[in-house]
């Protein structure tokens, strides 16, 4: 059972990277007049990093109520000093989840705070996978982390701006910061503004704990045509897992864009592990080598798509604060597909079981042996994510 509603008459546009998004998300802080309200799991405080930050101090210094939430752990480098800046001008700063050095390990803290949502003025929201962060693999090649964000406007509005001030409410009552818990009760603008049936879908640690790897589900289990998923960290449980193999095995092309350029090689090494079964089941991997994959998309059947933050693997399923926008339409699954498909065709390299180092016999005892570690790392916290019926 699925915990969201759908909306009518959207406005859905797709960002490609942090070259279309940054411009529009600077641009609507500067041309702010209430409020914002920006989350993110990383904050750096390189180029992009120090750009936002300057629009957030120019606009709460002219009156805006500017509202910012870091996570404790992603953004654990940002400076000190940076913060204070930010302070100063009037932006309200929060980390969630503040990481404690030299504390042990539990399942606290890995509960962390993984989505990247802003809305401003309620007016235009943007919801996806990109960290405030230069997401270039190497400043000198300018080659770009593969990643997607949306920009919303429309009725959606409503559902994800509560979101945002409900999670900001929470995060002052623990941090003491009563006065910081009430903003302006500024009234999102929810009239028609477009075509377009979306809904926003999080996860959390109560209402909402299996949300989006049920919306998944539901989408996997009534596809018909084709299944392609390009997820960043790809670690399904057993559920998940097989829905995939159900999908294939009554014919529907299931195409999996997963990691070829490995930025933690626990968890790239765990997920090969499920390569020979999953090819054994008809399903197609491609891996992408042009820079780092970090999107968290899919389209199914050419009409249904998934933009967030949320990975396919425990970490995002079980344990983090996600978001992700659920689109039903023709256009922007079209839009979002062809992209896709570029990175298949001209970006990725396919998988395929002849592949002799990759399925070595000492490949095999590496992959399996990192998966293992990661399961019992699941299991020492509690979860045990491969063989939960959720």
């Amino acid at each position: 059972m699925t915990n969201f509603q759908f909306s009518d008459n959207n406005q859905i546009n797709l960002l490609h990277n942090g070259a279309e998004y940054f411009p529009q998300l600077e641009a609507a802080i500067e041309n702010s007049q209430t409020e914002i309200h920006l989350e993110t799991y990383i904050y750096e405080s390189d180029t992009v990093g120090q750009r936002i930050s300057a629009a957030l101090c120019r606009a709460a210094q002219r009156g805006v109520s500017t509202y910012l939430l870091i996570d404790g752990f992603g953004s654990q480098n940002f400076p000190k000093t940076e913060i204070e800046r930010l302070l100063q001008s009037g932006v309200k700063v929060l980390i969630f989840r503040p990481e404690i050095i030299f504390s042990m390990p539990h399942r606290h803290r890995l509960r962390r705070m993984h989505r990247k949502i802003a809305i401003i003025d309620a007016k235009i929201a943007f919801v996806g996978g990109i960290n405030i962060i230069d997401d270039r693999d190497n400043p000198e090649q300018l080659v770009p982390r593969f990643d997607f964000t949306v920009s919303i406007q429309g009725p959606l509005l409503s559902q994800i701006h509560q979101a945002v001030k409900h999670l900001w409410m929470l995060v002052a009552w623990v941090h003491f910061k009563k006065r910081w818990a009430v903003s302006l009760p500024e009234k999102p603008l929810c009239g028609p503004t477009g075509n377009q049936k979306a809904a926003f879908i999080i996860r959390d640690n109560w209402r909402h704990r299996h949300d989006i790897e049920h919306a998944y589900l539901d989408a996997i289990n009534q596809a018909q045509i084709e299944i392609i998923i390009a997820n960043a960290y790809f670690l399904p449980g057993r559920k998940f897992n097989q829905a995939l193999k159900n999908a294939a095995q009554r014919g529907v092309s299931v195409l999996l864009l997963l990691q070829g350029k490995a930025e933690y090689r626990l968890q790239y090494h765990a997920t090969q592990a499920l390569y020979k079964n999953l090819l054994a089941a008809g399903i197609e991997i491609y891996e992408y080598h042009r820079s780092y994959m970090h999107a968290k998309v899919a389209v199914i059947d050419r009409r249904w798509s998934t933009v967030g933050s949320s990975n396919i693997d425990p970490f995002s399923l079980l344990l983090a604060r996600e978001a992700n926008i659920i689109v039903e339409d023709n256009l922007f699954s079209q839009i979002l597909r062809a992209r896709l498909t570029e990175a298949i065709t001209q970006e990725s390299t396919a998988i395929t079981a002849k592949e002799g180092n990759l399925f070595s016999w000492f490949s095999d005892i590496i992959n399996w042996l990192c998966f293992y570690i990661v399961r019992i790392m699941q299991g020492m916290l509690g979860y045990d994510w491969y063989d939960s019926p959720s």
